[in-house]
């Protein structure tokens, strides 16, 4: 069975790029080759902040929301995760979705896709890393950064240049090595 990775789209707020820029980093994930793909947008999983009453370490979840969710995120071997920068920090509506769960995320790998203007969301990419580490997920220190975003977006698909896509293929690779080696401690 191929390993499943799941690209969460974090940004939920209205006119967002982050459909775009998750788009096309499912896209080189499926391309890729090493990879089960699928594209989750948060927008759609439409999660409250932090709403349930008993700890997420106990995983006894009680609203319908957070089940579905913890079900997408308990499926998956490995994640990349699309963040803008907003305000030198990642979305809020990401930092919820990963503290409403915990054991779900435990020994699976995760990644960045960053995008700004001229930091290219490396700034956030640098929390969201630290929030990553203290889920027990293994950060990977790899971050693939879209600066200056809006010159790639055209027709309402994001273009790359190789640098882009050179990074966002080693970034895969060693996604897909980090997952196979954790998968015994995830079993």
């Amino acid at each position: 069975m191929s390993l499943k990775l799941k690209v969460i789209i974090g940004s939920t707020r209205p006119g967002r790029v982050a459909p775009i820029v998750g788009a096309w980093a499912a896209k080189a994930a499926e391309a890729h080759g090493g990879f089960e793909v699928e594209l989750v947008d948060l927008a759609s999983v439409d999660l409250p902040l932090l709403d349930e009453p008993n700890h997420p370490a106990m995983k006894q979840y009680e609203h319908a929301h957070t089940k579905a969710w913890s079900a997408i995120v308990d499926d998956a071997d490995a994640f990349v995760f699309v963040t803008p920068e907003y305000d030198y920090f990642p979305p809020a509506a990401l930092v919820n979705a990963l503290q409403c769960l915990s054991q779900e995320w435990r020994y699976k790998p995760a990644a960045t896709v960053s995008y700004a203007f001229v930091s290219g969301g490396l700034r956030a990419a640098q929390e969201l890393r630290t929030l990553m580490g203290n889920l027990q997920m293994v950060a990977l220190p790899q971050v693939v950064p879209v600066p200056f975003f809006p010159q790639f977006v055209k027709d309402g698909e994001l273009e790359p240049n190789e640098p882009m896509t050179e990074g966002i293929n080693m970034t895969l690779t060693e996604l897909a090595k980090w997952a196979e080696a954790l998968k015994p401690m995830r079993g």
